[in-house]
Parts: C-alpha cells; structure tokens; sequence
C-alpha cells in the first residue's frame, strides 16, 4: 500500500519471506533495494508514471531473494481515491512470484493504465486475511473493469478497496508504525 506520493506505508507480512528484508524497511522506497539493481529503473519509472495520472499500472521484474538471488515477480496497484472529495490517496498493491524460469530471457517491463494481477504462488499467498481481502478485492477490480456489464459495480469495488486500506493503515497505527 502506498501513498500519493508512491511511498510504500504498508508491506504484509510475507514481504520479510519473499526477501529477507523486514516490512518496516520496506517502507517509503525502501523496497526499492530489494529489486534486481537491473530492474529497479523500470519498477520506480512505471510507478512514477502511474503515479502523475493516478492510474492503474503492472509491472513485470526481478526481485530479490533473502540469498540475493532473483525471481521474477508481477506486482501492480489499483488507485484509491477518498470517500469525502475522490481524491487519490495512493495505491493498494499485489505481488506474486513468476513460476521459476518462465521469464528468465525476458527484460523488467510495466504499463501503465491497466493491473491485470498474476495467478497467485504459493510463495507470496497471503496468511493474513485482510492482506487476502485486498487482494481479492484488487482481482475483483480488474474483472470489472473487463466487464462492460459489470462497470456499474466499478465504484462500490472501489470504496471497499479504500475500506480495506484504511483497515490496514488503522492496523499500522495500532502496531505503532508511523504513516509518515
């Protein structure tokens, strides 16, 4: 989960297994060290773009492993916007690991303007179940967004995804990590 200005404020729990690197670390940019130093241009550039329009983006790179090996992940975010003004507010985000070498000939790459989320693994399955809800409810957007039929349930989709945030931001605060 990020904020407007793309800061992470939330990293789950199997962040730390994903990488070795403690979700509190993770915060702001700091996940950024976690990505192959090859790819990192990619991953923060597609961001950043996504982030000039508030827009929905994916991007396909190598992470690192807790053994500074790489494996290839598909992460992206869906906007959030506020309740009172539809402000964007940030991003809630997924990531899951690639099945090993069906990318490794491929280069780091993204778009913006669309999250199409990746089949789970099993590494990066969620054991927390609001880190599940959000990520049920990011694929919930996405199938949405495909269905001209279903466009109608676009918005309600949404604030549940802003519920959802504002239940993990409540929960950082309780755990006493700062939002700032």
């Amino acid at each position: 989960m990020t904020d407007a200005r793309g800061r992470c404020v939330y990293a789950c729990p199997e962040w730390e297994a994903l990488t070795g690197q403690p979700s509190t670390e993770a915060l702001d940019r700091g996940w950024v060290l976690r990505v192959h130093p090859d790819d990192r241009g990619t991953a923060t550039g597609i961001l950043d773009e996504a982030l000039a329009s508030g827009a929905e983006f994916s991007i396909r790179y190598r992470l690192l492993k807790p053994d500074d090996t790489p494996r290839w992940v598909g992460a992206g975010g869906v906007p959030s916007f506020g309740i009172e003004n539809g402000a964007f507010i940030g991003y809630l985000g997924s990531i899951t690991e690639l099945a090993g070498g069906a990318t490794d000939t491929i280069a780091a790459y993204g778009n913006v303007g669309r999250f199409v989320p990746p089949p789970p693994h099993p590494a990066t399955m969620p054991i927390d179940t609001l880190d599940l809800i959000a990520d049920h409810l990011i694929i919930t957007h996405s199938l949405i967004e495909e269905d001209d039929g279903a466009k109608a349930a676009l918005p309600g989709a949404r604030i549940a995804l802003l519920e959802v945030g504002l239940a993990l931001a409540a929960r950082m605060r309780m755990q006493g990590r700062s939002l700032n």
